[in-house]
């Protein structure tokens, strides 16, 4: 699998000093969340957004059908049985991502990264195991993933890292219950969570997306 993923970027400044990754969901792309950067309202911060485009593969529970996904999903409960290969290999991807950002002047403790449902499992199974220390981690309508084996395989470096959760209470697709239990789990280990609930499907609000915006102005502020 290639490292490099095709992006859409936009910037908030001609010389950006962050990075916000932003991961979709599943059957989703890159375009799907560019809209929300004006919505953010953080015009004053050099932000770089990148929003990358996961690769195309088939997907179990939708009949084999070819769709941009982080990793394979066999059963609608999501965590039974989990592609714990493809999990890992696109933890790789995102990775390159942040790498990426590196080689173009952003450290890692200036970068959020950010997902919606898959995006959001991809954010976390990432974020937890980096080595290096992120500004925060905004995880939306998804879940932990490879949850038993978290505690063994995690990384110092993000102990501490302001994590925000946000799941709507009516979601269909990924239930309530599973972010609640995700939520649990890294309380469990010690994980700083901001955590909201608000009445939505599997979708962002603007309520949800002004707390965003708050959270994002608050890590960013805070690295030096």
């Amino acid at each position: 699998m290639s490292t490099e993923l095709a992006c859409i970027e936009i910037t908030t400044s001609n010389q950006p000093e962050f990075s916000v990754i932003w991961l979709h969901g599943l059957g989703a792309d890159g375009n799907d969340f560019a809209p929300i950067v004006p919505e953010l309202k953080v015009d004053d911060i050099p932000i770089r957004f990148v929003f990358p485009h996961a690769p195309i593969m088939p997907i179990t529970i939708n009949g084999g059908m070819p769709m941009r996904a982080w990793y394979d999903l066999y059963m609608m409960d999501l965590v039974r049985h989990e592609d714990e290969k493809g999990l890992r290999e696109a933890q790789q991807l995102v990775q390159a991502l942040i790498a990426r950002e590196n080689a173009r002047g952003i450290p890692t403790e200036r970068i959020v990264l950010a997902g919606f449902s898959q995006g959001c499992a991809m954010t976390l199974q990432t974020g937890l195991r980096l080595e290096e220390k992120l500004a925060g981690m905004v995880c939306l309508s998804g879940y932990l993933p490879l949850a038993d084996k978290v505690a063994a395989e995690r990384h110092a470096a993000n102990q501490n890292t302001p994590i925000f959760m946000a799941h709507g209470q009516q979601d269909p697709v990924v239930p309530l219950i599973r972010a609640e239990e995700s939520r649990q789990r890294l309380n469990a280990l010690g994980y700083d969570i901001e955590w909201h609930t608000y009445p939505m499907p599997h979708s962002v609000c603007a309520e949800e997306v002004s707390a965003i915006s708050q959270f994002l102005k608050r890590v960013l502020a805070r690295v030096d």
